[in-house]
This record gives C-alpha cells, sequence and structure tokens, in this order.
C-alpha cells in the first residue's frame, strides 16, 4: 500500500444526543436531585387537597346526610310462622323432601329450606308454585 498517498476520510461526522427528558423525568427523584447538585432552579408547588381525602368527605350528599340521620332499624319482610308451619305439614303429608319438592317447583333445595326456616323474603311465585305443587291454600290466612 506504499505509493497510494496520504489515507482521507469523506464522512462527516455525526452526533447522537439523548433525548430532551419530559415533564414525567423532571419530576423524578434523581432528575430533582441532580438539578440541586448542579444549582438549577427548582420550583415546588404544594397542591390544596394533597394527601388528605377532602374531595371525597367535604362535600357530604343529601342522601347520605339523611342516611346518617335515620334512625329507624329497616328489615325486610320475612315469612311468617303460619305459613312456614304450614309449608312443612303439606310437604310431609305428601312424604316429599326438600329437594323432591324443589325439584317439583324448579327451585333449589335451599330455597325450601329457607321458607320452612322463615328466613326468606316471601316470594308469591314461589308461594303459588307451591301450592299447586302440595295442593293446599297458604296464602289468605293473614
Amino acid at each position: 500500500m506504499a505509493g497510494i498517498g496520504p489515507i482521507s476520510q469523506d464522512w462527516e461526522s455525526i452526533v447522537i444526543r439523548k433525548k430532551a427528558p419530559n415533564a414525567a423525568t423532571k419530576k423524578d427523584e434523581k432528575a430533582v436531585n441532580a438539578a440541586r447538585r448542579s444549582g438549577a432552579e427548582i420550583e415546588t408547588v404544594k397542591k390544596s387537597t394533597a394527601g388528605t381525602n377532602k374531595a371525597a368527605s367535604s362535600s357530604t350528599s343529601l342522601n347520605t346526610r339523611k342516611l346518617d340521620e335515620e334512625t329507624e332499624n329497616l328489615a325486610h319482610e320475612r315469612v311468617p310462622s303460619e305459613l312456614k308451619k304450614s309449608i312443612m305439614q303439606a310437604r310431609m303429608d305428601k312424604k316429599y323432601t326438600q329437594a323432591q319438592l324443589a325439584q317439583l317447583i324448579n327451585e333449589k333445595p335451599q330455597v325450601i329450606q329457607e321458607y320452612e326456616s322463615g328466613k326468606a323474603i316471601p316470594n308469591q311465585q314461589i308461594i303459588n308454585k307451591l301450592e299447586r305443587v302440595l295442593g293446599v291454600k297458604l296464602r289468605g290466612k293473614k
């Protein structure tokens, strides 16, 4: 390669730089500490509701206040004792188990159990099905 001449480059130099920091990275703890070390100005702004739950609790709505002031104990209507006894008696007379009766009226066995224990909320459709299958009148005895 001797005698070819001086070696030269005709390439242009390219400078690669990092992207400018966006707003999220400017708020990063590392970026803030680096700015403090370099002596740059740092602006701090305290939000008025920062760290509190004032937005959720300060404006109590009218309905919430009415509920808080309510002193009456409210409860769902339950199956009367006469109804639960008559369902149980009619089922025993037909010699059905709770599961068999439930299957006949297309309900879960738990529904029959709740009616006979008095825990169910009365449903007229279910009572009507029970009357039809058991052949007794359960309503109208109140």
